[in-house]
């Protein structure tokens, strides 16, 4: 790129040059014109020349060379000169706008680990990640990238995982946590024990999925791949007609003047703008997308969530976090910690995850010695001894089992009830927590006129509505199995228009079929799972819901700018097509209609880098 800036300044200076030295030297003004078309023209008529061997004949290289060649044949050398000097200055925009998208994801890029460092035989050997195997320990040091995905078995540590997940905030991690290729170790020694080889590795499959995105082209850029391929010849042959019929066929017509007006046309009928400024845009939209969090599989998909209308979500680990949680304490002669403590006690040997918020909650060590009996009671709770006290602990027919009057919770959630010595002492609410920013989504979604948001769950009716109608969802369907799931979504894909698109958005490991049933598949908290990435057509790379409202947000965005590019593009080209068969404009016009067009439409493409 800078090769080509100076090659642009030393051929505008002798282009100046030549302007300023009068003009009855006029032999010595071409000749410095024509100097001023070789830095700048020279590759380019070579590289026409190549690709006419190759038989590729019909491109903006031959299109350029053939217009300024000719403009030089008719003695317009000023011309010529400008013509090339613009045209490689579009080209430098066009560098510039591919650089500055490809940085857009060169961050996510970088996550390809270097090397590794691998214990073995006492040592510390600095190796390939592809030569690591499974249950082999590693040692990330300080400001190193996690080269594989393991669990630590010694150190603690702060995490910087915004590479793959778009999240600033620094993540603590300690003994017993899985961590995941492609982050970066910012304070402690880490040793890790290998869970993935590097193949099926989590850096390894993102990085697959970001290099083979551009192979999947949108309906747009088919178009105009295809639209290219059958307009350049097009307007060649046109272009030789309108030289060589009209001064045969009109009285007095001079050959140089329709010649003249032929390489203008040609010179207009370059389809750089279309041809370089709309996979730009995709590529700005995947890079953008990226920044954020979101891998988007190609710009096929990210066309098609443009069209989004129904957007259906899976309900666990999706809306809400998938972990079960202590909502609320309510008591009957007996402080709250000291019911939460009873609790606690009585559900200690369970393993069961309502036994595990419970304890979560209470977050004191266990003294065993206070438990002198534990009785599990199938499908009802549990009856322990927790310091000379009976403690019963369980759901509304244990209470009823053992003829204990109790104060029945209208709450949502799962509730356990809780008696002392057959006394009722309280109960305590359990419940999914819903995610901080769900509601956030569906506001956003509703804000781009997402025509309806639906719920699927296997949850309790009671369960699922609570939580929709907390959301603001327009549906919600309960109490489904795996195959309700595809069924309602099949009911649903008839529901929307012919050119509408059906989004489900759901974990990424149980929900695969219905994301593969989907017109596009969201996972949500897809890293690490192979599921995801594997199923969904978008990988939202956090837990963040709001997130799918981003990645519909720059879809559109992307969009709008394509389709100003080519509604532009083509306005602006055809008038001036016109124009110059006429004979009413000149290579001055040529040139904006060419370049002037393709660099206004690259800098407009790269808006859609600016997502806020």
């Amino acid at each position: 790129m800078k090769k080509r800036a100076r090659k642009i300044i030393i051929a505008l200076v002798l282009f100046a040059i030549a302007l300023l030295i009068p003009f009855s030297y006029e032999w010595i003004n071409n000749v410095i014109f024509i100097a001023s078309y070789l830095i700048v023209g020279l590759e380019i008529v070579l590289k026409a020349i190549r690709n006419i061997t190759r038989g590729k004949v019909f491109d903006e290289n031959f299109l350029m060379a053939i217009a300024t060649i000719g403009a030089f044949a008719v003695g317009e050398f000023p011309e010529a000169a400008t013509v090339m000097i613009l045209y490689q200055i579009g080209e430098l925009f066009q560098s510039y706008a591919v650089d500055k998208s490809r940085k857009s994801i060169s961050s996510l890029m970088d996550i390809r680990p270097d090397y590794t460092n691998v214990k073995r035989e006492n040592e510390v050997l600095k190796v390939s990640p592809e030569e690591v195997k499974i249950g082999e320990l590693i040692v990330v040091k300080p400001g190193e990238k996690i080269p594989l995905d393991g669990v630590i078995e010694e150190g603690k540590s702060m995490l910087d995982t915004s590479s793959l997940t778009g999240e600033s905030m620094p993540q603590d991690v300690n003994i017993g946590d899985n961590v995941l290729s492609g982050c970066i170790n910012k304070s402690g020694l880490l040793t890790i024990k290998v869970t993935k080889e590097f193949g099926e590795s989590t850096v390894s499959k993102i990085l697959d999925l970001v290099e083979n995105a551009s192979s999947k082209k949108s309906k747009s850029e088919n178009f105009i791949t295809k639209f290219a391929k059958y307009y350049t010849p097009a307007v060649v042959i046109i272009a030789v007609i309108l030289a060589v019929v009209p001064p045969i066929i009109i009285k007095d017509a001079v050959f140089t003047d329709w010649l003249y007006r032929a390489l203008t046309f040609l010179v207009v009928s370059c389809p750089c703008a279309l041809v370089i400024s709309i996979p730009l845009g995709f590529f700005g939209g995947i890079g953008g997308a990226s920044k954020k969090g979101i891998l988007v599989k190609g710009s096929n998909y990210l066309e098609a969530l443009a069209q989004t209308e129904i957007v259906v979500f899976d309900k666990t680990g999706t809306l809400t976090e998938g972990i079960f949680e202590v909502q609320k304490i309510e008591t009957v002669d007996i402080k709250k910690e000291e019911l939460l403590e009873l609790a606690a006690y009585a559900e200690n040997h369970s393993n069961h995850p309502i036994s595990l918020s419970v304890k979560n909650a209470y977050k004191n060590k266990i003294d065993m010695k206070k438990i002198t009996e534990t009785e599990e009671i199938a499908g009802l709770g549990v009856k322990a001894i927790i310091d000379g006290k009976q403690v019963l602990v369980g759901n509304d027919k244990l209470m009823e089992q053992a003829k204990i009057s109790y104060e029945k919770s209208t709450d949502i959630g799962t509730i356990l009830y809780v008696a002392i010595d057959n006394k009722f002492a309280g109960y305590i609410v359990i419940a999914d927590k819903i995610k901080n920013d769900s509601k956030k989504t569906i506001e956003i979604l509703k804000g781009n006129n997402i025509k309806k948001t639906v719920m699927l769950t296997g949850d309790k009716k009671q369960v699922g509505e609570h939580v929709a109608d907390i959301l603001g969802l327009d549906e919600v369907y309960t109490e489904l199995l795996p195959d309700g799931k595809v069924k309602k979504v099949e009911e649903l894909l008839k529901q929307k228009s012919e050119k509408g698109k059906l989004v489900f958005v759901g974990d990424g490991i149980n929900d695969a079929p219905v994301l593969a049933l989907a017109d596009i598949g969201i996972a949500m908290g897809g890293l690490g799972s192979d599921a995801a990435i594997e199923a969904a057509d978008v990988v939202i790379m956090t837990d963040e819901p709001s997130k799918i409202g981003n990645a519909i947000q720059i879809s559109k965005k992307t969009m709008r700018i394509v389709r100003e590019n080519i509604i532009f593009s083509l306005v602006v080209k055809i008038a001036v097509l016109i124009l110059s068969a006429c004979g009413l404009s000149t290579m001055w016009e040529a040139v904006f209609a060419d370049v002037g067009v393709s660099i206004i439409a690259i800098l407009n493409s790269l808006r859609v880098l600016r997502n806020k």
